[in-house]
Protein backbone atom coordinates (compact mmCIF):
# COMPACT_ATOMS: atom_id res chain seq x y z
CA UNK A 1 0.00 0.00 0.00
CA UNK A 2 1.29 3.44 -0.91
CA UNK A 3 1.37 6.14 1.77
CA UNK A 4 0.99 9.91 1.66
CA UNK A 5 1.82 12.05 4.68
CA UNK A 6 -0.43 15.12 4.72
CA UNK A 7 0.53 18.04 6.95
CA UNK A 8 -1.95 20.91 7.35
CA UNK A 9 -0.23 24.25 7.91
CA UNK A 10 -1.27 27.77 8.76
CA UNK A 11 1.50 30.24 9.54
CA UNK A 12 3.55 27.42 10.98
CA UNK A 13 6.92 27.99 9.34
CA UNK A 14 8.57 28.05 12.77
CA UNK A 15 7.17 24.57 13.43
CA UNK A 16 8.20 23.16 10.06
CA UNK A 17 11.74 24.43 10.62
CA UNK A 18 11.83 22.35 13.81
CA UNK A 19 9.98 19.19 12.79
CA UNK A 20 9.51 18.70 9.04
CA UNK A 21 12.93 17.23 8.26
CA UNK A 22 12.40 14.61 10.98
CA UNK A 23 8.94 13.78 9.58
CA UNK A 24 10.47 13.17 6.16
CA UNK A 25 13.32 11.08 7.57
CA UNK A 26 10.87 8.92 9.54
CA UNK A 27 8.60 8.46 6.49
CA UNK A 28 10.86 6.96 3.78
CA UNK A 29 9.21 6.33 0.43
CA UNK A 30 6.14 8.39 1.30
CA UNK A 31 4.68 11.25 -0.65
CA UNK A 32 4.84 14.39 1.53
CA UNK A 33 1.99 16.87 1.10
CA UNK A 34 1.72 20.18 2.93
CA UNK A 35 -1.70 21.83 2.72
CA UNK A 36 -1.28 25.54 3.35
CA UNK A 37 -4.26 27.55 4.57
CA UNK A 38 -3.21 30.93 3.14
CA UNK A 39 -0.17 31.45 5.36
CA UNK A 40 1.38 34.92 5.47
CA UNK A 41 4.60 33.98 7.29
CA UNK A 42 6.62 32.73 4.32
CA UNK A 43 5.67 29.07 4.82
CA UNK A 44 5.19 28.33 1.12
CA UNK A 45 8.39 30.09 0.10
CA UNK A 46 10.32 28.19 2.76
CA UNK A 47 8.93 24.85 1.59
CA UNK A 48 9.71 25.50 -2.06
CA UNK A 49 13.27 26.50 -1.22
CA UNK A 50 14.18 23.92 1.45
CA UNK A 51 11.92 20.99 0.50
CA UNK A 52 11.35 21.18 -3.27
CA UNK A 53 10.18 17.55 -3.45
CA UNK A 54 7.26 18.29 -1.13
CA UNK A 55 3.89 18.78 -2.79
CA UNK A 56 2.48 22.08 -1.56
CA UNK A 57 -1.27 22.59 -1.84
CA UNK A 58 -1.82 26.32 -1.48
CA UNK A 59 -5.36 27.41 -0.74
CA UNK A 60 -6.84 30.67 -2.03
CA UNK A 61 -9.21 31.08 0.94
CA UNK A 62 -8.54 30.42 4.63
CA UNK A 63 -11.33 28.38 6.17
CA UNK A 64 -9.88 26.22 8.91
CA UNK A 65 -8.53 22.79 9.74
CA UNK A 66 -11.11 20.50 8.11
CA UNK A 67 -11.18 22.35 4.80
CA UNK A 68 -7.40 22.54 4.69
CA UNK A 69 -6.94 18.84 5.46
CA UNK A 70 -9.50 17.92 2.80
CA UNK A 71 -7.61 20.00 0.25
CA UNK A 72 -4.36 18.19 1.05
CA UNK A 73 -5.94 14.73 1.00
CA UNK A 74 -7.62 15.45 -2.35
CA UNK A 75 -4.18 15.88 -3.95
CA UNK A 76 -2.55 12.93 -2.17
CA UNK A 77 -1.88 9.79 -4.22
CA UNK A 78 -1.44 7.26 -1.42
CA UNK A 79 -3.79 4.41 -0.53
CA UNK A 80 -3.21 5.37 3.11
CA UNK A 81 -3.20 8.97 4.33
CA UNK A 82 -1.14 9.76 7.42
CA UNK A 83 -2.15 13.07 8.98
CA UNK A 84 0.44 14.85 11.10
CA UNK A 85 0.13 18.32 12.58
CA UNK A 86 3.04 20.71 12.15
CA UNK A 87 3.82 20.36 15.88
CA UNK A 88 4.14 16.56 15.64
CA UNK A 89 7.40 14.64 15.26
CA UNK A 90 7.26 10.86 14.63
CA UNK A 91 9.82 8.40 15.89
CA UNK A 92 11.78 6.26 13.46
CA UNK A 93 9.83 3.11 12.56
CA UNK A 94 6.41 4.55 13.38
CA UNK A 95 4.95 3.69 9.97
CA UNK A 96 5.34 -0.09 9.75
CA UNK A 97 3.06 -1.12 12.66
CA UNK A 98 0.63 1.65 11.72
CA UNK A 99 0.22 0.52 8.11
CA UNK A 100 0.14 -3.18 9.07
CA UNK A 101 -3.27 -2.63 10.68
CA UNK A 102 -4.75 -1.92 7.25
CA UNK A 103 -4.31 -5.55 6.22
CA UNK A 104 -7.80 -5.84 7.72
CA UNK A 105 -10.06 -4.43 4.97
CA UNK A 106 -12.61 -3.28 7.56
CA UNK A 107 -10.16 -0.84 9.16
CA UNK A 108 -10.75 2.80 8.30
CA UNK A 109 -8.27 4.53 10.58
CA UNK A 110 -5.47 3.84 13.05
CA UNK A 111 -4.23 6.23 15.72
CA UNK A 112 -0.65 6.75 16.89
CA UNK A 113 0.57 6.83 20.47
CA UNK A 114 1.14 10.50 21.20
CA UNK A 115 3.73 11.47 23.76
CA UNK A 116 2.26 14.87 24.42
CA UNK A 117 4.35 17.53 26.11
CA UNK A 118 2.03 19.54 28.36
CA UNK A 119 3.09 21.88 31.16
CA UNK A 120 6.45 20.17 31.47
CA UNK A 121 5.03 16.63 31.63
CA UNK A 122 4.70 13.82 29.10
CA UNK A 123 1.08 12.67 28.77
CA UNK A 124 0.29 9.54 26.73
CA UNK A 125 -2.54 10.22 24.30
CA UNK A 126 -3.91 8.88 21.04
CA UNK A 127 -6.69 6.59 22.19
CA UNK A 128 -10.16 7.90 23.01
CA UNK A 129 -13.15 6.58 24.93
CA UNK A 130 -16.68 7.94 24.56
CA UNK A 131 -20.33 7.29 25.36
CA UNK A 132 -23.70 9.00 25.35
CA UNK A 133 -24.82 10.40 28.71
CA UNK A 134 -28.15 12.21 29.13
CA UNK A 135 -28.21 13.25 25.49
CA UNK A 136 -24.60 14.43 25.25
CA UNK A 137 -21.61 12.66 23.70
CA UNK A 138 -18.94 12.52 26.39
CA UNK A 139 -15.40 11.79 25.24
CA UNK A 140 -12.08 11.63 27.03
CA UNK A 141 -8.56 10.24 26.91
CA UNK A 142 -8.43 6.45 27.18
CA UNK A 143 -5.70 4.20 28.49
CA UNK A 144 -3.22 3.13 25.84
CA UNK A 145 -3.40 -0.61 26.51
CA UNK A 146 -6.34 -1.47 24.21
CA UNK A 147 -6.71 -1.60 20.45
CA UNK A 148 -10.15 -0.08 19.88
CA UNK A 149 -10.52 3.70 19.95
CA UNK A 150 -13.59 5.92 19.71
CA UNK A 151 -11.81 8.20 17.26
CA UNK A 152 -8.50 8.70 15.50
CA UNK A 153 -6.91 12.11 15.87
CA UNK A 154 -6.55 14.29 12.81
CA UNK A 155 -3.21 15.39 14.23
CA UNK A 156 -1.51 11.98 14.27
CA UNK A 157 -3.31 9.12 12.58
CA UNK A 158 -3.62 7.08 9.40
CA UNK A 159 -6.75 6.80 7.26
CA UNK A 160 -7.76 4.59 4.33
CA UNK A 161 -8.30 7.02 1.47
CA UNK A 162 -11.01 5.03 -0.31
CA UNK A 163 -13.23 5.12 2.80
CA UNK A 164 -12.24 8.73 3.49
CA UNK A 165 -13.53 9.65 0.02
CA UNK A 166 -16.70 7.60 0.47
CA UNK A 167 -17.41 9.46 3.74
CA UNK A 168 -16.73 12.82 2.14
CA UNK A 169 -13.70 13.57 4.31
CA UNK A 170 -13.80 15.90 7.28
CA UNK A 171 -16.93 17.99 7.66
CA UNK A 172 -16.21 21.69 7.20
CA UNK A 173 -19.10 22.56 9.52
CA UNK A 174 -16.53 22.30 12.30
CA UNK A 175 -14.16 24.94 10.93
CA UNK A 176 -11.98 26.47 12.25
CA UNK A 177 -11.14 23.47 14.50
CA UNK A 178 -12.22 20.74 16.94
CA UNK A 179 -14.62 17.76 16.70
CA UNK A 180 -13.99 17.19 12.97
CA UNK A 181 -11.91 14.04 13.60
CA UNK A 182 -14.37 12.76 16.23
CA UNK A 183 -17.19 13.28 13.73
CA UNK A 184 -15.34 11.52 10.89
CA UNK A 185 -14.48 8.52 13.08
CA UNK A 186 -18.03 8.37 14.44
CA UNK A 187 -19.55 8.33 10.96
CA UNK A 188 -17.12 5.61 9.89
CA UNK A 189 -17.85 3.44 12.92
CA UNK A 190 -21.59 3.94 12.56
CA UNK A 191 -21.28 2.79 8.94
CA UNK A 192 -19.52 -0.41 10.07
CA UNK A 193 -15.82 0.45 9.70
CA UNK A 194 -13.23 0.06 12.47
CA UNK A 195 -10.99 2.64 14.15
CA UNK A 196 -7.95 1.22 15.95
CA UNK A 197 -5.04 2.36 18.10
CA UNK A 198 -1.43 1.29 17.59
CA UNK A 199 0.86 1.91 20.63
CA UNK A 200 3.98 0.92 18.67
CA UNK A 201 3.55 3.89 16.34
CA UNK A 202 4.97 6.65 18.51
CA UNK A 203 4.91 10.36 17.78
CA UNK A 204 5.81 13.36 19.93
CA UNK A 205 3.22 16.12 20.02
CA UNK A 206 4.33 19.53 21.22
CA UNK A 207 0.90 21.01 21.98
CA UNK A 208 2.24 24.15 23.57
CA UNK A 209 4.00 25.10 20.32
CA UNK A 210 0.80 24.79 18.27
CA UNK A 211 -1.14 27.52 16.50
CA UNK A 212 -4.40 27.23 18.44
CA UNK A 213 -2.79 28.17 21.75
CA UNK A 214 -0.93 31.03 20.08
CA UNK A 215 -3.76 32.49 18.00
CA UNK A 216 -6.94 31.89 20.02
CA UNK A 217 -7.84 32.83 23.58
CA UNK A 218 -9.06 30.14 26.01
CA UNK A 219 -12.53 31.70 25.78
CA UNK A 220 -12.49 31.45 21.96
CA UNK A 221 -11.46 27.79 22.16
CA UNK A 222 -14.21 26.94 24.68
CA UNK A 223 -16.85 28.74 22.63
CA UNK A 224 -15.89 26.89 19.44
CA UNK A 225 -15.69 23.55 21.26
CA UNK A 226 -19.17 24.00 22.74
CA UNK A 227 -20.59 25.06 19.39
CA UNK A 228 -19.13 22.02 17.67
CA UNK A 229 -20.36 19.68 20.40
CA UNK A 230 -23.93 20.76 19.67
CA UNK A 231 -23.33 20.52 15.93
CA UNK A 232 -22.01 16.98 16.34
CA UNK A 233 -25.08 15.88 18.31
CA UNK A 234 -27.66 17.47 16.03
CA UNK A 235 -25.96 16.12 12.94
CA UNK A 236 -25.22 12.53 14.00
CA UNK A 237 -27.68 11.41 16.67
CA UNK A 238 -30.44 9.08 15.44
CA UNK A 239 -31.37 7.12 18.57
CA UNK A 240 -34.82 8.37 19.59
CA UNK A 241 -34.43 7.85 23.34
CA UNK A 242 -31.08 9.63 23.47
CA UNK A 243 -32.52 12.47 21.38
CA UNK A 244 -35.38 12.92 23.87
CA UNK A 245 -32.81 13.05 26.67
CA UNK A 246 -30.89 15.72 24.76
CA UNK A 247 -33.98 17.87 24.22
CA UNK A 248 -34.97 17.62 27.89
CA UNK A 249 -31.52 18.08 29.39
CA UNK A 250 -30.19 20.90 27.18
CA UNK A 251 -32.26 23.67 28.84
CA UNK A 252 -31.01 22.47 32.24
CA UNK A 253 -27.41 22.45 31.01
CA UNK A 254 -27.80 25.99 29.67
CA UNK A 255 -29.34 27.15 32.96
CA UNK A 256 -26.45 25.59 34.87
CA UNK A 257 -24.03 27.40 32.55
CA UNK A 258 -25.71 30.72 33.37
CA UNK A 259 -25.51 30.03 37.10
CA UNK A 260 -21.84 29.08 36.81
CA UNK A 261 -21.20 32.08 34.52
CA UNK A 262 -19.98 29.74 31.81
CA UNK A 263 -21.04 32.13 29.09
CA UNK A 264 -18.89 30.35 26.50
CA UNK A 265 -21.43 27.51 26.50
CA UNK A 266 -24.33 29.91 25.97
CA UNK A 267 -22.47 31.62 23.14
CA UNK A 268 -21.52 28.27 21.61
CA UNK A 269 -25.15 27.14 21.69
CA UNK A 270 -26.31 30.35 19.98
CA UNK A 271 -23.62 29.95 17.32
CA UNK A 272 -24.71 26.36 16.72
CA UNK A 273 -28.35 27.47 16.35
CA UNK A 274 -27.16 29.89 13.67
CA UNK A 275 -25.70 26.99 11.70
CA UNK A 276 -28.74 24.75 12.12
CA UNK A 277 -29.87 24.86 8.44
CA UNK A 278 -26.42 23.65 7.36
CA UNK A 279 -26.37 21.05 10.13
CA UNK A 280 -29.70 19.60 8.99
CA UNK A 281 -28.48 19.53 5.39
CA UNK A 282 -25.32 17.66 6.37
CA UNK A 283 -27.36 15.37 8.62
CA UNK A 284 -29.52 14.27 5.70
CA UNK A 285 -26.42 13.59 3.63
CA UNK A 286 -24.81 11.39 6.31
CA UNK A 287 -27.68 9.10 7.31
CA UNK A 288 -26.26 5.79 6.05
CA UNK A 289 -25.43 3.58 9.04
CA UNK A 290 -25.50 -0.02 10.23
CA UNK A 291 -24.98 0.54 13.97
CA UNK A 292 -27.09 2.53 16.43
CA UNK A 293 -25.66 5.29 18.57
CA UNK A 294 -25.84 3.03 21.62
CA UNK A 295 -23.69 0.42 19.85
CA UNK A 296 -20.74 2.79 19.57
CA UNK A 297 -19.87 3.35 23.23
CA UNK A 298 -16.28 2.61 24.24
CA UNK A 299 -16.04 2.83 28.02
CA UNK A 300 -12.43 1.97 28.82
Amino acid sequence: MSVSVVIPNWNGVYLMKKHLSKVITASPGCQIVVADDMSTDGSVEYLRKEFPNTLVVRRSKREGFAANVNAGVSKASGDIIVLLNTDVEPEKGYLKPLIKKFDDPNVFAVGCLEVSREQGKDILRGRGIAHWNKGFYIHSRGEVNRKETAWVSGGSGAFRKSIWDALGGMDTLYNPFYWEDIDLSYRARKAGWRTLFEPKSIVHHYHEEGKIKREFSPEDVKRIAYRNQFIFIWKNLTDRDIYVYHILVTPLRLLQAIVKRDFSMIQGYILAIGKLPDVLSHREHHQKFVFSDRDLAIWQ
